[in-house]
């Protein structure tokens, strides 16, 4: 979906592109990846980093080919160009937190089920997510797991969760599979509506468990339209229309114009929140 709207953009701006990605979320299925679009002589890249410092040395080198380097999703800060991210990393850690609050009554213990304890965004997030605890002192934080992107894992880390912490209140899940298996796994008389789950998923993937209460609400930001920005942004910095300094601005088709801020980063816009209200409207 993100590559989609990628895609879409580039066919705007009158340039072609290629969607690729390896076998798993892992360095190991990306590298080959991006080393192939580098010897079919790409002018740029637009990357979600599953691993930075394992990513960064072909980023590096594609760098110094004068190939553009942009990250999306999930940043690699050393090694590329501009980063579009979809939401600030402030605002989606917080806003979980303040999301999973007002369902629990800001009490009792939480957990947070993430993906891979390498992946950059989850651990940027969860950072937040442990300041805005702060301002809730009767809610603790037991335990965080790493479900790996993978279903079985993320199902498997979730049901030790029920098991270790019978009081369990509430879970996060910062990352789309994260949250489906959760919510698959809560989707029984014995946990719907008795420990809350909020976090980052897609509507379509989500509809069924907020139809049937298991979920109240959660987050995202709109995939295609982060995939879209990202390819404005990457064609603007390939053609020196703009440099990743901060103030520069161009204009991203039908989201209007955007700002390169500090850390030569741009940002899509605040996350959105799904609810039984306005689920229906959405399909990705």
């Amino acid at each position: 979906m993100q590559s989609g709207g990628a895609l879409a953009a580039l066919s705007e701006l009158g340039e072609s592109g290629t969607e690729t990605s390896g076998t798993a979320a892992t360095p190991a299925s990306q590298i080959p990846a991006i080393q192939a679009a580098i010897t079919k002589g790409a002018n740029a890249l637009i990357v979600s980093a599953t691993d930075p410092s394992a990513l960064c040395p072909t980023l590096k080198s594609a760098m110094a080919k004068g190939i553009t380097v942009v990250t999306y999703d999930s940043d690699a800060p050393t090694c590329r160009d501009l980063f579009i991210n979809q939401a600030s990393t402030a605002q989606i850690g917080t806003s979980e937190v303040d999301v999973l609050a007002k369902q629990i009554n800001s009490s009792g213990d939480i957990a947070i089920v993430s993906a891979a304890a390498s992946a950059t965004n989850q651990n940027a997030w969860i950072g937040y997510m442990k300041q805005e605890l702060k301002k809730y002192p009767n809610m603790h934080l037991v335990s965080i797991v790493y479900g790996n992107d993978d279903p079985t894992t993320a199902t498997q880390v979730t049901q030790g969760l029920l098991q270790h912490y019978p009081n369990l209140k509430g879970i996060i899940s910062p990352t789309t599979v994260g949250i489906l298996a959760a919510a698959q796994v809560l989707d029984t008389a014995k946990y719907r509506g008795k420990i809350a789950l909020t976090g980052l998923g897609t509507p379509d993937s989500m509809k069924k468990f907020v139809a049937d209460g298991t979920v109240q609400s959660f987050e995202l930001w709109n995939p295609a339209n982060l995939g879209y920005l990202a390819a404005y942004g990457a064609v603007n910095y390939a053609s020196k229309k703009i440099t990743n300094s901060a103030g520069q601005s161009f204009t991203a088709g039908k989201l209007g114009s955007f700002t390169v801020g500090a850390d030569s980063t741009v940002l899509l816009g605040p996350p959105f929140v799904f609810t039984k209200a306005n689920i229906s409207q959405f399909n990705f």
